[in-house]
């Protein structure tokens, strides 16, 4: 596990180094585009389910006409996401956050990756971030509560989260859940 953390460590170094990709020096300097970015990013994203490699090149070439879009980089989050690749979703996800203060989805995106990561306490602390731009988010509160369950946490408001999911939950699949735990008290 060490010599691959240490291999993706010189990877990305030479990366850097290279001068190469959106993220370079070279590539903040260069004029931004950000309707050329808009229209890319907006036709990946109708692809990131049923193309996702397509989607991701798409999503490249967007962060190369305007490196600071924040919704390509959610959107290639998203992509990295489906992909397993939490590392590189991470880091999307924190560009988006950055480059989009008042919008909760990089948030959530962040949060969900944490928590398949196993970063509990990360992932509670980015679901709140998310409930705090956006207060009443229903996927912020999904994953408090899910999170909260699964992670065994003593949590006052889990109760009304879980009122919450049962009345408005993103599916009926997230509805029966919250009803569920609600009828066992959230254990």
């Amino acid at each position: 596990m060490r010599a691959a953390v240490l291999g993706l460590l010189a990877l990305l170094a030479a990366c850097r180094s290279s001068g190469q990709g959106p993220y370079s020096p070279s590539a903040q300097d260069r004029p931004r585009d950000t309707l050329r970015a808009e229209r890319l990013s907006k036709e990946a994203a109708d692809l990131i389910r049923s193309d996702p490699d397509r989607a991701e090149k798409l999503l490249r070439e967007a962060l190369s006409a305007d490196l600071f879009f924040g919704p390509a980089h959610n959107n290639l989050g998203v992509v990295y996401l489906g992909q397993d690749k939490l590392y590189e979703a991470a880091h999307e996800f924190e560009w988006a956050r950055k480059l989009m203060p008042g919008h909760p989805d990089p948030r959530l995106n962040l949060a969900i990756t944490l928590d398949r990561a196993g970063q509990e306490d990360e992932a509670l602390a980015a679901y709140t971030a998310a409930l705090e731009v956006y207060p009443g988010h229903i996927g912020a509160i999904q994953g408090l509560a899910s999170l909260s369950i699964r992670a065994r946490r003593e949590e006052p408001r889990l109760e009304e989260w879980l009122e919450r999911v049962a009345l408005e939950g993103e599916s009926e699949a997230w509805r029966e859940w919250a009803r569920e735990w609600g009828a066992r008290g959230g254990r």
